[in-house]
């Protein structure tokens, strides 16, 4: 597939950390703590670089951090299109990171919720092989009415639309009915368990996939441990099983996954050696502390 990927999405700082045991109430615990660059959008348009893709990454960031994080993505192999905020920050998350590598969020997400039309013109989608959104690009009214004009641009120029849905916490707020009616039509959806419930109500795996495929051409429903599954409308189905890790941080394994399908499916890669493909990239992004690859290649 000839083009590069755009990416739209949020760029974050995380502040992760990872207590020594169990936080304890009103005294001190030992932690490790370290600060780093994060955010869905800037994962996994890394990852995607990491994995080969040519990436443009489209989000909104504090003004005073404009220059330095442009390098960073720059120096990385990502294209950086930032727009800039002079009122809002840079968005902040805190990442507290349990003893088998689960974690907790607390997000402030300062300039990305100030991302508007005038940052996504249609020109973006010149070149573009595949659109892929961080689905916490449509939390907050601005941000969302914004993406989800770009996504009908891409539809109407036959560009294919890939989506993760983000956060259960916020999948919540928005409802399953308006999220799915928002974002209906993308031809790749990467929920993981709990939001393949959330946004289906069932239970059972294969009900979660038959349902999600009335509004998306694939699905591959991320499981972690327990591996992934792929289904198409016209009823092909993949399986793969979780390569063994020890996990450290599972702070974006979905991003990482979600990156290494769409790298190798670009490339022209079977469904069943891109299925393989992320599975790969998410061993590789929960071995290790932080969301994003320690270089891209």
């Amino acid at each position: 597939m000839a083009g590069h990927v755009l990416v739209i999405g949020d760029v974050m700082t995380d502040i992760v950390v990872l207590p020594e045991g169990p936080i304890v109430h009103g005294t001190d615990r030992r932690a490790t703590i370290r600060r780093m660059h994060g955010g869905a959008g800037a994962n996994q348009a890394l990852w995607l670089a990491a994995e080969g893709a040519e990436v443009v990454l489209v989000a909104k960031v504090g003004a005073g951090d404009t220059e330095t994080l442009s390098a960073h993505f720059a120096a990385r192999g990502v294209t950086p299109k930032l727009a800039t905020d002079d009122a809002l920050p840079t968005g902040t998350l805190i990442c507290l990171v349990d003893a088998d590598g689960e974690r907790s969020f607390l997000t402030d997400r300062g300039a990305n919720t100030a991302l508007a039309a005038q940052d996504l013109p249609a020109s973006l989608l010149d070149g573009v092989s595949l659109l892929h959104v961080s689905a916490y690009a449509l939390v907050e009214r601005g941000p969302r009415a914004a993406v989800l004009s770009l996504m009908a641009a891409a539809h109407k120029r036959d560009i294919p639309v890939s989506l993760d849905p983000a956060s259960t916490g916020f999948l919540e707020e928005i409802g399953p009915v308006e999220f799915r009616s928002w974002t209906r039509g993308a031809q790749v959806f990467f929920p993981n368990a709990d939001e393949a419930q959330r946004l289906t109500g069932k239970a059972d795996t294969d009900d979660q996939v038959a349902d999600l495929l009335k509004d998306y051409e694939t699905v591959i429903l991320k499981k972690g441990a327990h591996g992934a599954i792929l289904a198409h409308r016209d009823g092909t189905r993949i399986a793969r099983a979780a390569r063994p890790v020890t996990a450290v941080d599972t702070t974006g394994a979905g991003d990482a996954f979600a990156a290494g399908f769409l790298a190798a499916s670009t490339r022209g890669a079977p469904d069943a050696d891109a299925l393989d493909a992320a599975i790969e990239a998410g061993a590789k992004a929960v071995s290790k502390i932080g969301a994003q690859p320690e270089s891209a290649s």
